[in-house]
């Protein structure tokens, strides 16, 4: 790209509105007249307001003629200099969305053998070329693009052109850019180019994924591609990769069972994969070199290269991952793809940046890019074909994919509409898919009450949200190392945590709770950024007994499981994951970020009481009740001395095979003896050393030691 020398510049601010600044250099920035000129117009501009700025003069013009996007014109002043009119702030006025939006769902490549038809939407640029080769980028073919309605640009080239490489050149404001298609499904390697592939070539027999009748009973397990199987003892024989994280049958050094194999039989319903579309970070061709989660995306339709076992061949990556999919539907578990919209890696090199400058991004009331997200970029999701991309993305990962859930990083970026489509076009399709995002409260330029956050939750029905409350009161604040939270013997959080446990809905004297529904609740301690609660639990006691630690840890994840609302656990959680006290590992190497399947194998007894009570909640409904109406009427909780918790599951019939369940949480150093609601024979599902579906022993009179630290499930 060349910049343009001008001596003054010209902007389209709104279709009527013309801007001219003249700097204090250019005739001490002074023009008593200004003139529009292009094909077929010639006029004068009314200058309503004069405005003195630091460098510049700035006029503020009315035009009674509106330019069309998308050709030129130019601007002369009283002395005959002209500059060229730049598309300016009308570019994020709702007069342009309106006039520019774009419903058709053919943007991007059509292939077949005979033909393939390009389309990009391009409303400001005035040129719009098609680069094209096969081999030699030195070398390719270049095609004029027609301009149809929208700001549509098309071509269609007769021949076939599998494996053809592709870009754009977008002539805007006189300057040439060259872009990737962001409607691209297939890349070159590290995306340099878009390559034109047959979709056929791209199937793989997919098992069905699982059906799930509510939110509340899926059990989420996150993990990184890299991190499940590139340590020394996954078993796995291609590590680090797509194919690696599908195998079935791996073993650990010991014997036991590692990868799919293992979070299948721990419990899991869905496995929620860190981002896998391209995104920057790891060199695909170098992958060993770097490392990182992939939260800098650059093409939103693409698999990453870095976990293909060959990222030069553009089908590889695709069936690789679809073939992932696959093997984990065939273990009766769904995909959850953890997709990030709200940002990209760098804007000024951003595909969509290129092609429409100054839309898809967010801008503050100085006219500078907003961030929000912390990363110096906000996607503007409320633009028309902003809102559109997001939607016609989600929607090729369900269709081509098929996906079971999306996880929507830092969602409170977006907006409350946008996050609505993404739900009614899931829905058309598939309305079992979950869908989970963080609602956090960024400071991004949108009204509050338009933000897709906690806050809002009301607005987003069929959504759910990641709740910081139930994290931070259960172990203690994510952003105050040294915070103990209930699980962690801190008494002050006593009360919270029985909202917590009952999905967050208002129970007792709290009417009014975080959400509406369990289905909002997703409730965890820990995920893939900031410290594993082990090594919180470090940090904090570093010469306390590991043991005491351990049954901080048990107890803290038991809660999470045994919550109402939509359980989350960290890969590795189950077996007291550590990243050596790194707290946020995305650039970290493998050995602090990976699966270490030997500290799993030394654990092998909190794994077991682990899926023991993912069992519990699995065989009893009255664990994950699908409303707060349910909630109230079959859930009390019971007057118990502090610190420790106990609520009763009541009327329960049939939800499971009991009739009335027990749960005590007892955070304190201490035993406890505690007075049982009633007298008579209660099944043991739960103690501080076994956990199991079906009972383990009985226990007879109206009293219950507590050991410390721990928890009991009595049923009857």
């Amino acid at each position: 790209m060349i910049a343009i020398e001008r001596e003054f510049s010209a902007y389209l601010d709104q279709m009527d509105v013309i801007t001219v600044l003249l700097p204090y250099s250019y005739f001490e920035g002074n023009s008593s007249e200004f003139r529009l000129k292009g094909e077929g117009v010639d006029l004068s501009l009314a200058i309503q307001e004069k405005v003195l700025l630091e460098d510049a003069v700035k006029y503020i013009c009315l035009c009674s003629f509106k330019p069309d996007l998308g050709k030129i014109y130019t601007i002369l002043d009283e002395r005959g200099g002209q500059t060229d009119l730049q598309i300016g702030a009308i570019i994020r006025t709702e007069e342009f969305d309106s006039l520019f939006f774009y419903g058709g769902n053919d943007l991007g490549v059509s292939y077949t053998p005979e033909n393939t038809n390009f389309k990009l939407w391009a409303p400001t640029a005035t040129k719009v070329k098609l680069r094209l080769f096969k081999e030699d980028a030195q070398s390719p073919e270049i095609f004029e693009m027609d301009r149809g309605d929208k700001g549509v640009w098309s071509i269609k080239v007769d021949r076939n052109l599998e494996l053809y490489m592709y870009s754009f050149l977008v002539c805007i404001n006189l300057e040439w850019r060259e872009a990737v298609d962001p409607y691209a499904t297939a890349l070159s390697v590290n995306g340099e180019y878009g390559v034109v592939i047959d979709p056929i070539k791209g199937k793989v027999n997919d098992h069905v994924g699982p059906k799930l009748r509510h939110p509340v009973d899926a059990i989420i397990y996150e993990a990184h591609i890299r991190d499940l199987t590139i340590h020394p003892g996954s078993g796995a024989v291609r590590k680090g990769t797509y194919l690696g994280a599908a195998e079935t049958g791996t073993q650990s050094p010991a014997g036991v069972e590692t990868g799919l194999s293992y979070i299948k039989n721990l419990g899991v319903t869905h496995i929620e994969l860190l981002p896998v579309h391209d995104f920057e970070g790891v060199d695909e061709l170098d992958r060993e070199r770097d490392y990182n989660w992939g939260y800098n995306p650059v093409h939103y339709n693409v698999p990453d290269g870095s976990y293909a076992s060959d990222p030069r061949a553009p089908y590889n990556r695709i069936i690789e991952l679809k073939q992932l999919i696959s093997a984990i539907h065939s273990l009766g578990m769904g995909v959850i793809m953890d997709v990030v919209y709200n940002h990209v890696y760098i804007r000024e090199e951003s595909p969509f940046e290129k092609i429409v400058p100054g839309y898809f991004f967010r801008h503050d009331t100085y006219g500078l890019p907003s961030n929000g997200t912390g990363v110096g970029n906000d996607i503007a999701s409320e633009r028309l074909m902003a809102r559109k991309y997001i939607v016609d993305s989600v929607m090729y990962w369900l269709n081509e994919y098929q996906v079971d859930g999306f996880r929507f990083d830092l969602m409170g970026i977006l907006d409350i509409d946008t996050m609505t489509a993404v739900r009614n076009a899931v829905n058309s399709v598939r309305s079992d898919v979950l869908i989970i995002g963080e609602g956090w409260d960024l400071n991004t330029p949108l009204p509050p009450d338009w933000k897709a956050n906690i806050s809002n939750q009301a607005k987003l029905t069929g959504i759910g949200q990641f709740n910081d409350w139930f994290r931070d009161c259960i172990k203690g604040s994510t952003f105050n190392i040294y915070d103990k939270g209930f699980a962690l013997g801190n008494e002050r959080y006593l009360e919270a945590a029985k909202q917590v446990m009952a999905g967050s809905i208002g129970i007792g004297k709290r009417k009014n709770g975080l959400f509406l529904q369990p289905g909002q609740s997703v409730n965890y301690i820990e995920s893939h950024d900031n410290h594993t609660l082990w090594d919180k639990l470090k940090i904090i006691e570093p010469d306390k007994d590991e043991a005491f630690l351990k049954k901080q840890h048990r107890l803290a994840t038991s809660m999470v499981i045994l919550a109402q609302g939509i359980p989350f656990l960290h890969s590795g959680q189950e077996f007291y994951r550590s990243k050596k006290g790194v707290g946020n590992s995305y650039r970290s190497p493998d050995d602090i970020n990976w699966l270490d399947w030997d500290l799993r194998d030394a654990n092998l007894d909190n794994v077991q009481y682990i899926k023991g009570l993912i069992d519990i909640r699995k065989s009893n409904e009255a664990f994950r009740l699908q409303d707060n109406e349910q909630i109230r009427r079959h859930m009390e909780f019971l007057p118990v001395p502090a610190p420790l918790v106990c609520y009763s599951l009541k009327e329960i019939n049939p939800k499971g095979d009991w009739e009335k369940i027990l749960v005590f949480f007892n955070p304190s150093p201490d035993q406890q003896l505690v007075q049982l609601i009633e007298e008579g024979r209660w099944n043991v599902l739960a103690d501080h050393e076994k956990a199991s579906a079906q009972p383990f022993r009985h226990i007879e009179g109206d009293k219950l030691l507590l050991e410390p630290c721990s928890l009991f499930v009595l049923a009857k």
